[in-house]
């Protein structure tokens, strides 16, 4: 979706053509994710863009786009420009983070049961 959206329109209240804009975002948004996904896919992406116009929009998160709207509307621009590119996604596994080694984890077995407080209304083992 690439899109200019007026804020004034004739006959109609700033704020319910704001509200409007944002619902048409949203509606974009659901039916780009019900598409069905390509094989080795695991989600859809967004590249998004939000300006006041082509030339100036920057490069916005996905969940920046609808306070981007609102703040170019509170900054009294007369139309917002809004770029939603939708593109697939892939999850990736986080390291393995590896713990260093310890003599004592390896030498000499846990005393846990030593160590444990009884609690109280149950018998000790």
């Amino acid at each position: 979706m690439k899109k200019t959206f007026p804020f004034s329109l004739p006959g109609k209240d700033r704020q319910r053509v704001i509200e409007s804009i944002k619902g048409e975002i949203r509606k974009y948004l659901k039916r780009e994710r019900r598409k069905p996904l390509p094989a080795a896919v695991d989600f859809w992406d967004f590249d998004c863009k939000v300006g006041s116009d082509q030339v100036t929009a920057e490069p916005k998160h996905i969940e920046e786009v609808i306070d981007a709207v609102d703040g170019a509307a509170a900054a009294g621009a007369s139309q917002v420009y809004v770029e939603i590119l939708a593109k697939v996604g892939r999850r990736t596994k986080r390291p393995a983070v590896m713990q260093p080694a310890t003599e004592e984890s390896h030498s000499a077995p846990s005393k846990a049961k030593e160590d444990t407080e009884q609690t109280p209304g149950f018998p000790a083992e």
